[in-house]
């Protein structure tokens, strides 16, 4: 095929990523198309995760030996390395989590005990969408029955946008939060975070985005983005499992309650009562996530030597040509957006009448993976009278071969079917 603008050096970059020479199925290579579930490792993260176990493993803050030391020094640096790929306004807005989930769960705590003007109680509303993953549904869900406040959400257009036409009934002036996913992880639709920022703020309501499909793939910038709290995960982005983010605003963390007690968040301790250490430490209680944040620090700076923009731009000629083939697969439907005008590298469709775990069942026998269910987010299922789908997702070491053996392959299970 013809080569196409945008795309990176992936021959190069495969290099980096072991796994992806991964065989399997009798001699098959093996095709990673689960990438909005979690991506591969380069080396430059393992590599970093073995040197810190190795030659730095210790516990840190408050040690005066050397390893204590150099771990620290190792873990903080980390947090540096993120606020600037975020471009934070301060590195402790930084708070370190073990997933999105974690993080989505400690704003819709921090909210439930917090004092005015930030309390959600019964004479409040919160807002989410219909297209939510589920760490994005259920702690709100949570919020509501244990406050009595009332849990509304935007609808989804047929194409697999949201509808904003009622934006000013949804969101009001009893509303507190708004939580909302900046990129679909089912159906790759890229949300317009100006306009539902712009209502909240209008209210006074206070706006968080769950960027777990967005910080892997595009230019992740909070200022630029003007919410009060950012979410996403180190697994997706290059880095190791059992570390997340929230990015929140300083003047917020400073006054919100914290969610989890014990050591490292205290200031000081009586048996009567506790003062607590300033953020970003007063939401990170015991021991954290060390060589998983060491990991997601190694990967923020490989995601930043191939450049943010340039990984966008690949990815975009990936689902565009992505769309184009799979469009040609009889009886197959998106589930989304079917044009790769604003969504992110994933794709949810189904197949005529196959159910989707035999999809993926056939393709893994081929060496393909991809993932099938409902992906987190039964309610867009439900939307679309669906059981559940099949999902490819790409990443900077996504090729347009790949996407050839996904047609090919979706072809085979058709015969397979008949």
């Amino acid at each position: 095929m013809t080569q196409m603008p945008g795309l990176l050096d992936t021959e190069a970059i495969r290099k980096d990523f072991p796994l992806l020479d991964r065989v399997v199925h009798d001699g098959k290579k093996i095709v990673y198309l689960d990438n909005a579930a979690t991506s591969q490792k380069p080396r430059q993260v393992l590599d970093a995760l073995n040197e810190y176990y190795e030659q730095h493993n210790a516990n840190v803050h408050r040690g005066v030996h050397v390893l204590a030391e150099e771990a620290t020094a190792l873990y903080e640096g980390a947090r540096d390395k993120v606020a600037a790929f975020i471009n934070a306004p301060s590195r402790d807005e930084v708070i370190f989590t073990k997933n999105a989930s974690e993080s989505l769960n400690l704003v819709a705590n921090m909210l439930g005990w917090a004092d005015e003007p930030y309390r959600v109680d019964r004479e409040t509303e919160i807002v989410i969408t219909e297209m939510e993953h589920h760490s994005n549904i259920v702690p709100w869900q949570l919020l509501s029955q244990r406050t009595g406040a009332k849990l509304k959400w935007f609808g989804i257009t047929d194409d697999g946008r949201l509808d904003l036409s009622n934006i000013d009934e949804v969101i009001t002036e009893q509303t507190k939060i708004v939580s909302f996913t900046l990129v679909s992880n089912i159906m790759g639709t890229i949300n317009p975070v100006e306009t539902i920022i712009r209502r909240a703020q209008e209210v006074g309501a206070l706006v968080c985005i769950d960027a777990s499909q967005a910080a892997p793939h595009m230019v992740l910038d909070v200022q630029a983005l003007q919410a009060d709290f950012v979410a996403f995960t180190g697994h997706k982005m290059c880095g190791p499992t059992g570390i997340g983010v929230l990015w929140g605003r300083q003047e917020l963390l400073e006054d919100l309650p914290p969610f989890l007690g014990g050591g490292e968040m205290i200031e000081t301790v009586s048996m009567h009562s506790s003062t607590y250490a300033p953020a970003p430490h007063k939401f990170e209680a015991g021991t954290p996530p060390i060589a998983q944040a060491v990991g997601l620090g190694a990967a923020v700076d490989y995601l930043a030597s191939i450049g943010m923009d340039n990984i966008a731009a690949h990815e975009h000629a990936i689902t565009e040509y992505a769309v184009k083939r799979l469009l040609e697969v009889p009886d197959l439907r998106i589930i989304g957006p079917s044009t790769a005008e604003d969504r992110g590298a994933t794709l949810s469709f189904t197949l005529g009448d196959i159910h989707p775990h035999d999809v993926g069942q056939v393709l893994d026998e081929q060496g393909i993976a991809v993932r099938v269910g409902h992906h987190c987010a039964r309610p867009v299922c439900l939307r679309y009278g669906i059981p559940a789908t099949t999902r490819a997702s790409f990443y900077l070491y996504s090729t347009p071969a790949e996407v050839d053996t996904l047609v090919e392959g979706l072809e085979h299970v058709r015969n397979f079917f008949g």
